[in-house]
């Protein structure tokens, strides 16, 4: 009996922490811009291959993410397309202190289908027909390319043309399917695909510069959401965003 009452004790105690083994067997959950797939995962797999849980990665337009923390959603990393949203978060109290930091960079670039005819025009002459664009509403890439439609004079032209996507990876796959005649999407947007190639890049000065913070929120319970946060911003991390063509910040 003794045994007995020992054996189930020792089963009810292994029962009682399996749960807890489990939750760590997945990462930190990062919230990160739909631009970022790419590289975030490759820099996912990087840290799993150290020996750390891999982390789970969400990734939609900034907008919907940080607007899914500040009703309440729990994760442990945010990664924003610009400096706006996380501003949004900061002021929600919803970012952990002294976490935040500039991260990353990227270019604003025209894209047309693979197969379309190859165009040398000024980019005023190359934007006509379906424009694919982030929603400007709210998209951090569809802010910088109204900005920038703005500041060369071809907001009021192009602007009812636009097909508003719901983040930039949608607009660059509309450019794809053919169904829009060019898009506004980043540089390694285009980069990632092999149907669109690039028709213009944007001058650099026609937009507010295009970076991408990171912080950790103040809802992280993971073990290593801190770990992993250092080892994107490590010199080890952010070459693996440079091979996808972000810059450094």
């Amino acid at each position: 009996m003794i045994v007995a009452r020992r054996w189930l004790i020792g089963a009810a105690l292994g029962l009682a922490v399996v749960p807890a083994q489990a939750q760590r067997r997945d990462g930190p959950l990062v919230l990160a811009a739909a631009s970022l797939q790419e590289a975030m995962t490759a820099a996912a797999g990087a840290w799993a291959r150290r020996g750390h849980a891999r982390p789970v990665l969400s990734f939609a337009a900034s907008s919907v993410l940080a607007r899914q923390v500040a009703s309440g959603g729990r994760a442990d990393l945010f990664v924003s397309a610009d400096e706006e949203w996380m501003n949004f978060l900061e002021r929600q109290q919803a970012i952990a202190p002294g976490t935040r930091a500039p991260f990353l960079g990227n270019r604003l670039v025209l894209v047309a289908p693979a197969d379309a005819p190859a165009e040398r025009r000024p980019l005023a002459a190359m934007l006509r027909g379906r424009i694919a664009v982030a929603d400007p509403a709210s998209v951090p890439a569809g802010r910088y390319a109204e900005a920038a439609l703005r500041k060369l004079g071809l907001w009021q032209a192009a602007s009812p043309q636009l097909v508003r996507a719901e983040n930039v990876r949608a607009a660059l796959a509309l450019v794809e399917r053919g169904a829009a005649s060019h898009g506004i999407v980043y540089a390694t947007d285009a980069r990632a695909s092999r149907r669109v190639r690039v028709a213009g890049v944007f001058p650099q000065s026609s937009h507010p510069p295009i970076v991408y913070p990171l912080a950790r929120l103040r809802t992280a319970a993971h073990p290593e959401a801190e770990g992993f946060r250092r080892f994107l911003l490590s010199g080890a991390g952010r070459a693996i965003f440079a091979r996808y063509g972000f810059s450094r910040r």
